[in-house]
């Protein structure tokens, strides 16, 4: 278990550590205001999306940590975080990435957080919300929404990821430019080099069972609506951002989930694709910090 610390611009992060949530190896990390692992800020909690990792918001929760001690963690299969030794389908499912969740804070001592999502996440976050109604205060969903089921275009959407997880040659991503030319698809404003290859490495890394397994019960017709009567169930405000540039989950798809509940606000932000958090920090950590702190 790794408890150290690493200290810069008056922000404390602990360096992740690894804890058994479900019977499988879980990975989390507090970025906090000072040198302890915990404050007596409120808790704020930040779900990544599909192939990423918790480390694309280490600079939002670097940002917000002067108000609340930033919980970043890892879905398993992803990230630092392992996949369930002997596992099935339903390992994977929303339903069971959320109880993930509520089980690793159960086990940090945390009973109330509010929760920033993105992509993958604020689909994840509307199960756990509903059925933790108790736990929640507010949520940032960003780059969510709510699809139309298709059985036909869900079909072509699970067997494309098929491919994408089933062929991942290292070398051609290490390819000169194969960075940029990846990134195209997630991003309007290029993000730095950096920040580009943590993500192709997350990618890289994140295990076919749980890449695989949560694009299955993404595609299934239960699945989609069991997403739409929880959104509508949702008793907290919520804040739903959407890239205006967005190619893998455009605006329109936030604003159909903000109509499905009175309690949800949708906000675009200008010249941002999908990744809105790297791509204009500044306007999205204003955004974030004014709706939370109006909620508060």
């Amino acid at each position: 278990m790794n408890t150290g610390t690493d200290v810069g611009l008056g922000k404390v992060s602990v360096s992740p550590v690894t804890i058994e949530v479900r019977e499988a190896a879980a990975s989390y990390q507090w970025v906090t205001s000072n040198g302890s692992s915990r404050t007596d800020h409120p808790v704020l909690v930040f779900l990544h999306g599909w192939g990423g990792s918790s480390r694309y918001w280490r600079s939002t929760a670097e940002a917000l940590a002067d108000t609340y001690d930033c919980l970043l963690y890892d879905w398993r299969g992803f990230g630092k975080s392992a996949i369930v030794a002997e596992s099935v389908a339903s390992d994977y499912a929303l339903q069971a990435y959320a109880d993930d969740l509520a089980s690793l804070l159960s086990q940090l001592g945390v009973d109330r957080v509010s929760v920033i999502a993105h992509s993958l996440g604020t689909s994840i976050a509307p199960y756990f919300i509903t059925q933790w109604s108790g736990t929640v205060e507010r949520a940032v969903m960003t780059c969510g929404g709510v699809f139309k089921f298709d059985a036909l275009a869900y079909s072509l959407f699970y067997r494309v990821g098929q491919v994408i997880v089933g062929i991942r040659p290292r070398w051609f991503y290490d390819l000169p430019g194969m960075d940029w030319f990846v990134m195209q698809r997630f991003v309007h404003r290029m993000i730095p080099r950096s920040d580009r290859a943590e993500f192709i490495a997350d990618y890289l890394s994140c295990q076919p069972a749980a890449a695989l397994g949560v694009l299955l019960d993404v595609a299934q017709s239960k699945t989609c609506l069991e997403l739409v009567e929880n959104i509508k169930q949702i008793e907290i405000p919520v804040l739903m951002i959407s890239g205006q540039k967005d190619k893998i989950i455009p605006p329109l798809l936030g604003k159909n989930a903000a109509r499905l509940n009175d309690q949800i606000s949708h906000q675009v932000l200008k010249n941002v694709g999908h990744l809105p958090m790297l791509e204009d920090p500044d306007v999205f950590q204003a955004v974030v910090r004014s709706f939370l702190g109006k909620h508060s």
